[in-house]
């Protein structure tokens, strides 16, 4: 436990630590291009350990290796300034705005250059994900189950939305929270139109209504020192029985480990073509939070594997940001329209378990979350909060529209109204981060 705390601390410290140190870079290349002279380039924060001078900047490293900063002559509202040319206040508002906004821009090339190389290496996408949506389970007791939704259903419209592929449905329902959703099923070759309205549910609280696909159980990773690494399991085997179950789903799985409360079962699982039966006791453990019976496996849908040119792969990749970065927006103005709790938010602690499992389950999993993760730090620093670069473009703007520079005072009231705001935040989001760990789900 302690072992793996310090690897994911580890871990989200470089990624962290590369992405800032990426979208610092922006604002110095911007700067550099526009003649603004930069004081400082350091990798890294706190005390100077090593150096150069280059010209007028001093090229740093620091002691705190967590990103790093650049210093611009006159670039904070309470600089001294001179009046020089090569100081930031002294360039045309729309030079400054492009410095400011290559930051969050180098984030999202970071992304798209992440996903290029591993969709040329490794194009990995869920079987399913790109078929139309047909039922493979309904959860007892759910909306989906109250609504008259039945395993086999193939769902044909969900809102506005025609013959939607899994991914997009799933992305419609954990948004759609309390939301009356209409739905147009085919059912033995009839038609039938029912609505669902998603419920919160989860740590996050995002919608849910009780659906899964029908896919194969196939293992992502296996977990040390649990029952089915003990048993010889290996990622990319695909459990075919459980017991007497044949071709179980993967959401089969666990709810079936709850059923049996302990019991050994015996699990024929298909690999390289060849069934291997094997028997395995699962043990009573935690898992984000929740008390349950574990063999100790994470499933995933079984996938299409394919190694993609460059040229498709930085297609694929700059669809896949392109996307991300509109559907995080919908989900920010959901939160604050209270159609999505902000349960759904990490902080720290949730990204080092999140970059912490990438990292187990191999080097390019780890360049795929890092390629969200920049994309999501970009995006947050485009929000128009005081001290952020959203904040300060804000100000580029209103001051282009008035044709006059903001004062002083108020540009240093903003600030520290912003700088306030941003500590709210992180508090939230870390105090968010640890009911989840410890909290209910």
């Amino acid at each position: 436990m302690v072992s793996s705390f310090f690897t994911n601390l580890a871990v989200v410290a470089g990624v962290l630590g590369v992405m800032i140190f990426i979208h610092e870079m922006g604002h110095f290349l911007a700067a550099k291009a526009f003649k603004v002279r930069v004081l400082t380039f350091s990798l890294g924060f706190g005390k100077r350990l090593w150096g150069f001078k280059g010209g007028d900047t001093d090229y740093r490293v620091s002691a705190i290796p967590l990103g790093g900063y650049v210093k611009m002559a006159g670039e904070n509202p309470g600089d001294k300034v001179s009046g020089s040319a090569d100081e930031f206040q002294s360039k045309p508002r729309w030079q400054r705005f492009i410095v400011i906004l290559m930051g969050p821009l180098m984030n999202g090339l970071l992304a798209v250059v992440l996903l290029t190389a591993t969709y040329h290496f490794h194009f990995a996408k869920p079987a399913y994900k790109d078929l139309v949506v047909r039922v493979g389970d309904v959860e007892p007791g759910s909306r989906a189950e109250a609504a008259g939704i039945r395993v086999g259903d193939k769902i044909l419209k969900v809102g506005e939305m025609e013959n939607p592929v899994w991914e997009d449905f799933a992305m419609k329902i954990a948004t759609s929270v309390d939301e009356e959703i209409p739905f147009v099923l085919e059912r033995e070759g009839r038609r039938i139109h029912l609505s669902v309205t998603p419920e919160a549910k989860g740590r996050d609280r995002l919608g849910y209504v009780g659906l899964y696909p029908w896919v194969p159980a196939v293992l992502g990773g296996v977990r040390d020192d649990f029952p089915a690494q003990e048993a010889g399991l290996l990622p990319g085997d695909e459990i075919v029985h459980v017991g007497e179950l044949k071709f179980p789903a993967a959401s089969h799985i666990s709810p079936l480990l709850q059923e049996m409360e302990g019991a050994p079962l015996e699990l024929t699982i298909l690999r390289q073509g060849k069934e291997h039966t094997v028997s395995i006791k699962p043990v009573y453990g935690e898992i984000q939070g929740e008390k349950k019976w574990l063999i100790g496996v994470n499933l995933r849908p079984k996938a299409v594997v394919v190694q993609l040119p460059w040229g498709e792969a930085w297609t694929q990749a700059f669809a896949k940001t392109r996307k991300s970065f509109f559907m995080t927006f919908e989900i920010i103005g959901k939160m604050f329209t209270g159609g999505l709790s902000p349960r759904a938010l990490s902080g720290p602690i949730g990204i080092a378990q999140i970059t912490g499992q990438a990292y187990g389950d191999g080097f390019l999993p780890l360049l795929e979350i890092t390629a969200f993760i920049s994309l999501q730090l970009g995006i947050f620093n485009l929000l128009p909060i005081p001290v952020l670069d959203g904040g300060v473009l804000l100000l580029l703007l209103v001051e282009s529209l008035l044709r006059r520079d903001m004062s002083l005072q108020f540009k240093e009231r903003f600030s520290m109204a912003g700088f306030f705001f941003l500590i709210l935040i992180a508090g939230f989001v870390i105090v968010n981060d640890i009911l989840k760990l410890v909290g209910p789900s």
